[in-house]
């Protein structure tokens, strides 16, 4: 049953007024048909892309990456770059994790301690 329903709902309602405004042929979405092709994609070194940077522009790309690499190895530089309001937020969100982990725990104790027996 779940699958007719499945099946119902992705296909649109069978109605007179539908298929009259349609020919059965056409669909919404038409494909492009495929065309062979006679080229092959052959890689020669002629046809290669290269690109040319300037001096300039490579020694500040390779000053970015020895930065970005200095302040990942270094935990001073990487912990310069969480702010006091950041790690007091982010110190707020563990705190409540600790409470509510202690009223969930509390919770079970008190069930498993006092279980409800009806008869």
């Amino acid at each position: 049953m779940a699958s007719t329903s499945a099946v119902s709902m992705a296909m649109p309602p069978a109605c007179a007024a539908h298929k009259k405004a349609a020919p059965p042929t056409s669909t919404f979405f038409q494909p492009l048909p495929l065309r062979p092709s006679n080229k092959v994609a052959v890689s020669s070194p002629s046809s290669r892309l290269v690109v040319r940077a300037s001096l300039k522009e490579k020694a500040v790309t390779g000053l970015t990456a020895a930065a970005l690499t200095a302040s990942m190895m270094a935990p001073d530089v990487a912990e310069a770059a969480v702010s006091p309001s950041l790690k007091n937020f982010l110190l707020s969100i563990a705190a409540g994790g600790v409470v509510l982990a202690a009223i969930v725990g509390a919770v079970i104790g008190v069930a498993n301690f006092d279980p409800v027996k009806r008869s």
